[in-house]
């Protein structure tokens, strides 16, 4: 009796791994399972192997929203709205970890909702993170606003609840389907006080980096505009120059309690980061009691990252440059009270070239914009770091004295550097994390990434780093 049933049971597993074969997934049966109806194997696959369909069915999901993103960006920014609208939890799907270099581990939470439109792609979102006290905020590019209660043990609760706001008043569905590069740029968190910087059409076709600024609350935050400025960029140019919305900036830090620094990029009008009248390719210091704004530095093609060192006292910028041509600056807060304006160069100075290189179609674009390559030679700043290729250069954080981590984008890793007594860059080390990563935040010796390969929350214990 004992061996039948040890028999029974072996012939049982056996059956049920053929079952899995035959009606979950792929197989080699494909004669054996013609002989069920469609009906019937759903109901197997339904009401004995649930966990494998469910699984199926989330991949097929994935698939068809890659399929609907290369064509049809109207309605993914719709749905991403549509969502908003209805102040429905952010759900959050755990995924695999990934081991990094040495003991450093990526932990990885998918958003499931509100962060399908991009910047750079299509699909998925784009998003930008904050603290605000322990609560940690996240903002899509489309104006999906949510904070976390307790990020730190985020696994205990896997949603993220949606904080009403009128985003969209400033920036909507009409901006966001003329291109993707026109969404917002930042969000920061200063005390009470949140900020928030985008891409406004100031006039029709005619654009500029814009900030609006709030009291924060947990249940409907009202947004007013901040700072505006009607020299726009208009995107057909008389004179045949170019024009990109991603070259926008927006970065915003706090300088102190009455001013805000945010970086504005040229938005490929190139010229403009050379005239004291534009604020484009420029660093502004914004005082948020009177709305006035004065330009501290210049010469920048797209600033990405902006951190204030209080501590040491100077200011860094991390910097896209075209191909090739990343830049590490820095800039000392005298020189910013004593009025001076610090030029770094762009145009006419770059470790890059032109996209596309010194071809006969660039002859004319490096007549006027030569990039030089030695920044010094030419009366400019020379940067910390130039990296060449580019590796598309995103936010900027301290971890420790003197201790910092950049992120990039194309690269899809974060660098750890130092700077010496000189404030030179030493102890460069890259740490891939195998997507790109749009924002990244630091607090109590964890590292917060925005993934944007997959829409997710990347977090990391650095202490040992």
């Amino acid at each position: 009796m004992k061996k039948i049933l040890i028999f029974l049971s072996i012939l049982l597993v056996f059956l049920l791994f053929l079952f899995s074969k035959f009606f979950i997934g792929t197989g080699n049966f494909s004669s054996f399972k013609s002989i069920f109806s469609n009906e019937t194997k759903y109901f197997i696959k339904r009401y004995v192997f649930p966990g494998k369909l469910i699984s199926q069915l989330e991949n097929e999901i994935d698939f068809l929203k890659d399929k609907v993103s290369v064509f049809d960006n109207e309605k993914l920014s719709k749905y991403d709205l549509e969502f908003k609208k209805s102040l429905k939890d952010i759900k959050i799907i755990k995924k695999k970890d990934k081991k990094l270099i040495g003991n450093l581990k990526l932990h990885k939470y998918k958003l499931k909702d509100g962060f399908n439109s991009g910047i750079y792609r299509v699909y998925p979102g784009s998003g930008f993170l904050d603290f605000h006290g322990k609560n940690f905020f996240i903002l899509s590019a489309r104006g999906v606003l949510g904070f976390h209660d307790n990020i730190k043990n985020i696994e205990n609760k896997l949603s993220i609840k949606q904080i009403k706001n009128n985003i969209n008043n400033f920036i909507g569905l009409n901006e966001f389907l003329k291109s993707g590069w026109f969404s917002i740029k930042d969000l920061h968190i200063h005390e009470n006080k949140i900020f928030i910087s985008y891409t406004e059409e100031v006039l029709p076709n005619c654009w500029n980096t814009s900030v609006i600024w709030a009291e924060i609350n947990y249940i409907d935050i009202i947004f007013e505009k901040l700072f505006s400025n009607d020299n726009c960029i208009n995107e057909i140019s008389p004179e045949g120059e170019d024009f990109s919305g991603h070259q926008s900036g927006g970065e915003i830090i706090n300088y102190d309690e009455s001013n805000i620094l945010l970086s504005v990029g040229d938005y490929r009008r190139r010229f403009h980061a050379q005239d004291l009248q534009s604020i484009n390719g420029k660093i502004i210091m914004i005082n948020v009691n009177n709305k006035n704004h004065k330009i501290i530095s210049m010469g920048h093609r797209n600033p990405q990252g902006i951190y204030f060192d209080r501590e040491d006292k100077y200011v860094l910028i991390s910097e896209q440059g075209p191909q090739g041509g990343d830049e590490i600056n820095l800039i000392e807060v005298d020189k910013i009270n004593d009025g001076e304006v610090l030029n770094f160069g762009w145009p006419v100075v770059s470790a890059g070239e032109h996209y596309g290189g010194k071809t006969e179609g660039n002859i004319e674009r490096y007549k006027k914009y030569p990039l030089h390559k030695s920044h010094s030679k030419y009366g400019f700043i020379e940067p910390l770091k130039s990296f060449v290729p580019s590796v598309a250069i995103t936010s900027i954080i301290k971890i420790n004295k003197k201790n910092y981590i950049v992120a990039s984008l194309k690269d899809k890793s974060l660098y750890n550097f130092k700077l010496n007594n000189n404030n030179e860059i030493i102890d460069l080390k890259r740490v891939e994390i195998f997507e790109r990563i749009r924002d990244i935040v630091y607090k109590n010796h964890i590292l917060y990434l925005f993934l944007e390969n997959t829409a997710s929350i990347g977090i990391i214990d650095i202490k040992n780093l």
